[in-house]
């Protein structure tokens, strides 16, 4: 499975959830962790057809509001309740820095 997720991450210029369940959002996870850790500068996307994905929306905003989260990265979910909406967010894309880690604690 991990070669899979891997091969198709290499291939993908961008990456985008559709509405799903737990195996959707493991793989949505990987990729934007990935991104926030600098092994791809591609973006994320999550579909959010009929506010799917509104309850996660506002966890990624309590995420960062609560600091566990730097709004850089938050920065990084890109959403849109239309495909067009997502890929114009996607062609301005720009990533940002890598996350930083010193003496293995993570740097706020």
């Amino acid at each position: 499975m991990h070669e899979r997720k891997a091969k198709m991450a290499e291939l993908a210029d961008g990456f985008i959830a559709l509405p799903g369940g737990p195996g959707t959002l493991e793989e949505y996870f990987e990729v934007f962790t990935w991104g926030q850790l600098g092994l791809h500068r591609k973006p994320c996307g999550l579909f959010n057809i009929r506010h799917y994905f509104d309850p996660l929306l506002a966890m990624f905003d309590t995420m960062e509001r609560e600091r566990f989260m730097k709004p850089e990265y938050r920065a990084m979910v890109i959403t849109d309740e239309t495909p067009e909406g997502i890929l114009d967010q996607f062609a301005n894309y720009e990533a940002p820095a890598a996350k930083t880690y010193h003496r293995g604690q993570r740097v706020m």
